[in-house]
């Protein structure tokens, strides 16, 4: 769940946006970008209608500010991968909604202004709402019902038209919460278990077959002893292309590639490491250190304050870039000061790091906060005689009540007003001071910028964090490597384009690209495009996603295309090629030749086996191929055979029709072939009723039932996202 706004002078709600939490980014004009009518799909498509690109566009741009904010809160950086991300929030959100409201209106799903009263404040048999008591609870741990309608009120009454959308989306939030709790439940009550069922899952769990069984493992033949033959090959595929796992679930295409990096060469490292002897000697002996970081550090930053104190990595509250590696965490602690370390690595970097003090003092206090903003002389006047007259009264007993009954701090009410484990820096200069200086037990008043403090010292413990001037630069290619690297990669695009041109089978084609890959160094892998939800992974920017998808879906896309050059992608050029185009449904030979031949020789494998293992008892199947017979118990319900792993197969054979003391004929597992002696059936005891494993078999479907609608759901609805496609300029007519 997200919430959007936080209660500030109790007038802002807590509006909370369930996993779907509301979203993301401007979306800019397509047709005026594509110069041209849009294209069949627009952004998207649900039940075959256009995904309304305004709506998307609200919907999302909500979903960036906040995980933005969340982010920034976290100190963690937002990089445009979480935004795409949360883009796709305010995707599913819009979709998700839009089946739904479908969903609704067919069952008569609404929910009236009583219904919505009781929800919101818990009452009429409705629980109240975590986050709603999180944010509006009384001294007592209840919801303050008074408290979360003054604020409903100011909202709706106010002139700012920001507020009265805060709880229009409250208001539709909720009430879309509730119509979705009320769909579901409906759903949960068509899920059912019977005796019968229970009874089956019962014996399933407790029937017990010990077992003895020898078991060949494919593995033990090499794939490169079994050579099938393209005959063999089609006759597998015209039997069993009809299998769905052979099936192409939907639309697709499949291009592949290969990338060629462009790192450091040894010359460039010899380079860099020289360099940085000559830094080391020159911060070693340094007398300036602001001035030295400034002209040496790729990152520009210097301060002999306790704002540059490093933590490990590791430290959940180290600043962000301020940590050293958790190894060397020894080094620094008991270096010097003046000392340098290093040159040592950190995250791809290069860094250099003196001591210039240490940070000793990890604090714990407990405060209460008369808030008064800055400022505001009278206010601040008031707050402090308030300050004043509560310390008269106070004592290391009674602290926690005061802190109840006066705090404004809804960041340690909760925890009786403790903040502890702080380092000074962690706190305004005034309050720093306080908890720093003082002696332990120490009661007094401080004024910061949030207002009047009361606080109390409780302890400090002493730690040693570095406070550190640091020089980091990074090892990057020279021009000159760069060069040699781009003629490399130009000379085997020209060489694949001159062989391929030359071949007119398509499949040809993609064995030719693959073959000059692996002569040149480089391995080929596939990356496969969902027509109807386009996704890359693997690539560093969208500029190389988009010359990869419009390889893939440009007019003249077809098989054995080659990229028209290299494509750039940050420190690296890729070399791709299309190498299928796949309808959904019953698939092209070549689209799973790769797969029905490893299918074929699994097959070869296991009549290898068959053949050497039929009519021999196990010791002698053990003996002639240097295995063992080994023991097991095995269940219905767990198709799991100790040491050989997932084998449903086999384990359906011995629950048939094997009886006790028989043998079974050499069996064709997952992973290898089996011969299987039945010693002992062990009965599923007597039972009065099959309670437990109903409850059990309801849970579990209750549990799973949400996802499968949603998913069925989603298929009915035939969702396109185009999204991608219209990003990257390409227009789709069907």
């Amino acid at each position: 769940m997200a919430i959007i706004g936080k209660i500030r002078e109790k007038s802002v709600l807590l509006v909370v946006i369930i996993g779907l939490a509301l979203l993301a980014f401007i979306l800019g004009n397509y047709e005026k970008m594509s110069g041209g009518t849009e294209d069949v799909f627009g952004y998207g498509t649900v039940f075959g209608e256009k995904v309304n690109p305004e709506k998307y566009a609200a919907e999302a741009q909500k979903f960036v500010e906040q995980d933005a904010q969340q982010a920034q809160q976290e100190q963690k950086e937002y990089t445009q991968k979480d935004k795409d991300a949360s883009e796709d929030k305010g995707w599913n959100y819009v979709v998700e909604t839009t089946i739904l409201e479908k969903e609704f209106e067919a069952l008569g799903i609404e929910v009236n202004d009583t219904e919505f009263d009781s929800y919101l404040y818990g009452k009429d048999g409705f629980t109240v709402l975590p986050e709603l008591l999180q944010s509006f609870a009384d001294a007592t741990g209840r919801l303050d019902e008074k408290k979360l309608q003054s604020t409903i009120n100011q909202l709706q009454t106010s002139n700012k038209p920001e507020d009265q959308k805060r709880w229009e989306d409250s208001k539709k939030y909720y009430i879309e919460r509730r119509k979705q709790e009320k769909y579901y439940a409906i759903i949960k009550q068509g899920v059912y278990v019977t005796k019968l069922e229970a009874e089956e899952e019962y014996n399933a769990q407790k029937e017990i077959k010990n077992i003895s069984y020898v078991w060949n493992k494919y593995f033990d033949i090499k794939d490169e002893s079994v050579k099938p033959t393209e005959a063999e090959l089609q006759a597998y595929f015209d039997e069993h292309k009809g299998e769905k796992k052979f099936e192409n679930a939907s639309d697709s295409r499949e291009v592949k590639y290969f990338d060629v990096m462009i790192n450091p060469s040894k010359a460039d490292s010899t380079k860099f490491n020289k360099e940085f002897e000559t830094i080391k000697k020159g911060f070693a002996t340094s007398t300036n250190d602001s001035v030295f970081v400034m002209a040496n550090s790729d990152i520009k930053f210097y301060t002999n304050k306790h704002t540059a104190t490093f933590r490990p990595e590791g430290d959940a509250k180290a600043q962000k870039g301020m940590t050293y590696p958790a190894a060397m965490d020894t080094v620094f602690k008991t270096a010097a000061i003046g000392q340098i370390v290093g040159p040592y690595q950190d995250n791809g970097n290069t860094r250099l790091a003196k001591i210039i003090d240490f940070n000793t003092k990890l604090c714990k206090v407990r405060h209460i906060l008369i808030s008064a903003p800055k400022g505001e002389t009278k206010k601040i006047e008031a707050a402090q005689k308030k300050a004043d007259s509560i310390v008269k009264l106070l004592n290391k007993d009674n602290f926690a009540d005061f802190v109840t009954r006066f705090s404004e701090d809804p960041g340690s009410k909760e925890k009786g007003g403790v903040y502890e484990n702080f380092l000074d820096y962690e706190m305004v200069p005034e309050f720093s001071a306080f908890a720093t200086e003082k002696a332990i037990g120490t009661i007094g008043t401080v004024k910061t910028d949030f207002g009047i403090h009361i606080m109390e010292v409780m302890d400090r413990k002493a730690v040693k964090y570095p406070v550190l001037a640091l020089i980091q630069k990074t090892l990057v290619a020279s021009q000159e490597t760069i060069d040699y690297k781009i003629s490399e990669v130009d000379n085997i695009h020209i060489n694949i384009n001159a062989q391929i041109s030359n071949e007119s089978d398509a499949a040809k084609k993609i064995e030719l690209f693959d073959t000059i890959a692996s002569k040149a160094g480089y391995m080929s892998r596939p990356a496969r495009i969902e027509t109807n939800k386009p996704m890359l992974f693997g690539f560093n920017t969208k500029m190389a996603e988009d010359k990869i998808l419009k390889l893939a879906y440009n007019d003249e896309a077809e098989v054995g295309t080659l990229c028209s050059a290299p494509i750039k992608d940050k420190n690296r050029y890729i070399i791709a090629i299309l190498a299928s185009i796949r309808a959904k449904g019953t698939p092209e030979f070549n689209d799973v030749k790769d797969m029905i031949k490893a299918e074929v020789i699994k097959e070869k494998k296991a009549k290898r086996y068959i053949a050497n293992m039929m009519g021999k008892s196990l010791e002698q199947i053990a003996k002639a191929n240097g295995s063992k017979v080994t023991k097991a118990d095995v269940t219905f319900a767990n198709p799991q055979i100790t040491e050989a792993g997932y084998e449903p197969q086999v384990i359906g054979a011995i629950f048939s029709q094997l009886k006790d003391g028989q043998k079974t004929l050499p069996l064709k597992g997952e992973s290898g072939v089996f011969v299987i002696q039945l010693n002992k059936t062990v009965k599923a005891p007597a039972t009065a009723n099959y309670n437990v494993e109903r409850d059990q078999l309801l849970a579990t479907l209750k549990g799973s039932i949400i996802n499968q609608a949603r998913q069925a759901l989603m298929k009915k609805a035939d969702v396109v996202d185009n999204r991608r496609f219209m990003n990257a300029g390409i227009r789709r007519q069907a």
